[in-house]
């Protein structure tokens, strides 16, 4: 099997697809790898690292695509890459097809491409195996770009997240109790805020209150709610996971207009759309804009500037699939694997996630 790991082409995305030391195992199990040139680099990993694990280095995208018999992605790829893909190769990257548009849907389909989205992959008690370490990352880094965007050189107000003696620590919301909520809650009492968690369902609120003994203050998230929270909080994160589906629009503008001015909004479920009706996406280069007088950081590759971390959390959460893949083949794999075959988008010229298709008929409408 061929399998190909090209450059990451979206903004500040560092990360890349496999560490050297997946390499190194596909090559002494007899697979060929190639790599595009300083794929590696953002990373942390040079060229020479890739090929003393047995990779090739090509030099174009277009070759790495031409050659593949199965791509691994991190983010989702952009038009040109799409249009490099060859005729029944199989994808695997953070795809968030629900979220994309329909071009990309008719391409992949068009080429009786395989696609893979790790965001997808579920195994049987429900959790994301690939996702969740991703989420890990994305809500343990979460206070830490507030902290910076709450300085004044960062458009902030000045405030110091955990407060001083004789002045009160920020009050920081947290709309939905998922992987990302929790690890954001976690490192935010870390540094002494006042933090708020919102989530639909009473029994996630209740082990969220045992989680954490009765620190994080807990809320289900009405729409009234969400309303009041909203004219208390210094920092409000949307972490809201719909797996495989567009996020939904939970707080409007009419409520972020309840924010103090200069707050800061931070949607992580923007890579599935958003769950603020002010939100649209933004990038590390010009991560933030101001709606209502409100700070947005809307990034949907959050963690694509921590390459190194990213790249080898990823690395460790796909090993499994990645080998199965290289040892079985595609159909086999998805036969046997439930986990894996949970994660298909698109398999032999069909769309056979069922919240794609919605999606799709979704857009079909408007």
């Amino acid at each position: 099997m061929n399998i190909c790991i090209p450059k990451e082409r979206r903004d500040s995305e560092y990360r890349v697809g496999l560490t050297p030391a997946g390499i190194q195992l596909l090559t002494q199990q007899g697979h060929i790898c190639f790599i595009e040139k300083e794929a590696g680099v953002g990373s942390g990993f040079s060229d020479h690292a890739y090929q003393e694990a047995g990779a090739t280095i090509v030099y174009s995208g277009e070759e790495i695509y031409g050659r593949a018999d199965l791509i691994l992605k991190v983010s989702s790829p952009i038009k040109e890459e799409y249009d490099w893909m060859q005729e029944g190769l199989t994808l695997l990257g953070f795809l968030h097809l629900s979220a994309g548009g329909s071009a990309k849907v008719d391409t992949l389909l068009s080429k009786n491409i395989t696609a893979i989205g790790y965001e997808i992959i579920q195994i049987e008690n429900g959790s994301l195996p690939v996702l969740r370490p991703l989420s890990q990352l994305a809500g343990r880094m979460i206070p830490q770009v507030a902290a910076t965007l709450a300085q004044n050189n960062y458009g902030g107000k000045g405030f110091y997240v955990g407060g001083v003696p004789g002045i009160p620590r920020a009050n920081v919301v947290i709309l939905g109790a998922g992987t990302v909520g929790r690890n954001a809650a976690r490192s935010f009492l870390g540094l002494g805020a006042n933090v708020h968690m919102l989530d639909s369902s009473l029994e996630v609120l209740q082990q969220i209150d045992r989680e954490f003994s009765t620190r994080v203050n807990t809320l289900i998230s009405y729409p009234f709610n969400i309303h009041k929270i909203c004219s208390l909080a210094n920092i409000f994160v949307g972490a809201i996971l719909v797996p495989g589906a567009s996020s939904p629009v939970v707080v409007t503008r009419e409520m972020v207009q309840q924010l103090h001015p200069r707050s800061i909004i931070i949607d992580s479920s923007i890579d599935q759309g958003g769950c603020f009706e002010t939100s649209r996406p933004t990038t590390h280069s010009n991560p933030t804009y101001l709606e209502e007088d409100v700070i947005h950081y809307c990034v949907p590759n959050m963690t694509g500037v921590l390459g190194r971390t990213g790249t080898h959390v990823l690395s460790n959460a796909i090993w499994p699939y990645i080998a199965q893949i290289a040892e079985l083949g595609i159909k086999k794999s998805l036969k046997t694997n439930p986990a894996l075959n949970n994660g298909v988008y698109i398999h032999q010229g069909k769309v056979v996630k069922q919240v794609l298709t919605n999606a799709l008929e979704g857009r079909k409408k408007l």
